[in-house]
This record gives C-alpha cells, structure tokens and sequence, in this order.
C-alpha cells in the first residue's frame, strides 16, 4: 500500500457523513480507515469481563474512511502532496500542504 497521507495526531475535519464539518484529532489509521476524536460515534453493549466486571454499554469511536476526512493546515482543510528535501543524511520524502506548498512533517 502506498504511504498513508493522514498519520496519527493529525488534525482532520469530516468532508461527508453524518458528522461532516466537525474536526478532530487522529486516534488511529490502519487499512485505509481512520478513528477520530469524538467522530461516529456508536454504542456497543459489552458482557461483563476481569477488566469490565459490570458490563454495560460503551460509547466509541468508530473507523471512518479516509476518503472522508480532509488535513487541517493552519485552520484551512488541504489536500496533501509529497515532495523530497534534502538533509543530511541524503533526499527524505515529506508531506507538503497544497493550498500552502509548507512542509508538514
């Protein structure tokens, strides 16, 4: 699979869905999906367990695509590019905000 454009600790906001226009931060980014802070959030009733002895019903957040959410740069949404910059230990590839053309990481 390609290099994933949205990483963790990203902030993003929602382009499509029940919760678009909110913006959160990235819990987590695996198969082209994405869990964010506070977005889709469900209800899933769980038997009680050692960790959970009472059981009960959990709120959480569900995976959303990535398709769906877009990079905040600077309170603007972006889309993200790559560029290679030299350091000195030779070329790295970086993200690059397009509406800006800044370095991200």
């Amino acid at each position: 699979m390609a290099m994933a454009k949205i990483k963790k600790g990203d902030t993003v906001k929602v382009i499509a869905g029940k919760d678009k226009g909110k913006e959160g931060k990235v819990i987590s980014v695996a198969d082209g999906r994405v869990v964010v802070e506070g977005i889709n959030m469900i209800t899933k009733h769980t038997k009680a367990s050692q960790a959970n002895p009472k059981g009960g019903i959990v709120h959480k957040e569900a995976p959303i695509d990535c398709s769906n959410v877009m990079y905040v740069h600077k309170g603007k949404v972006t889309r993200i590019g790559f560029t290679t910059v030299e350091g000195k230990n030779g070329p790295k590839k970086v993200r690059v905000a397009k509406a800006t053309g800044d370095v991200i990481d």
